[in-house]
């Protein structure tokens, strides 16, 4: 968890949904940093890119009831570069949110 000003924010590291299939990318590390008004998220992936066929393309800040409170596109693969961190600014968080999930996706299995 992180506490900033009195505020804590948890962050879930989870696989949401659906049957485990092989490859799906790995959530290493989430590091959230207040900024603003809002956060800024670093996250770092692992996942076996072989190259445009089938790579991490994206993750998701979810609200504990599914919200989406954002989406990282990762527009090509990492093959060369793992695991690897990518960032997102701005994340706004409802009123009363203590934590979010964040859930990673893949070209092949979503």
């Amino acid at each position: 968890m992180i506490r900033q000003s009195g505020k804590i924010l948890g962050i879930g590291l989870a696989v949401l949904a659906g049957p485990v299939r092989a490859d799906a990318p790995v959530i290493e590390a989430v590091v959230a940093v207040p900024q603003g008004s809002g956060w800024r998220l670093d996250v770092t992936i692992s996942h076996p890119d072989t190259g445009w066929d089938h790579y991490a393309d994206g993750w998701e800040v979810l609200a504990p009831d599914g919200t989406s409170l954002g989406l990282r596109v990762l527009t090509h693969p990492h093959e060369t570069e793992q695991p690897f961190t990518r960032s997102l600014d701005g994340v706004g968080l409802p009123d009363g949110t203590t934590e979010v999930l964040i859930r990673a996706r893949c070209s092949v299995d979503g």
